[in-house]
């Protein structure tokens, strides 16, 4: 299992973490999501057939693309 962090710039309030951690939960392969939205960071566990390029992607996708 792998576990990143990313800065998301766009995360203002934990509405903003909560429409991630919902669209993220959606991949398969990952199994957990943490923000914070006072120093808007996400950190994510997960492993395959998720990936750092998937979750990125998503990402930008909904609009709150990683720094």
């Amino acid at each position: 299992m792998e576990n990143k962090t990313f800065s998301i710039p766009k995360i203002s309030c934990g509405h903003c973490v909560m429409s991630i951690k919902n669209e993220l939960t959606e991949l398969e392969g990952v199994m957990n999501v943490e923000g914070n939205p006072e120093n808007k960071t996400i950190t994510i566990d997960f492993e395959a057939p998720a990936s750092t390029e998937k979750i990125v992607e998503t990402l930008n996708e909904i609009n709150y693309p990683p720094a």
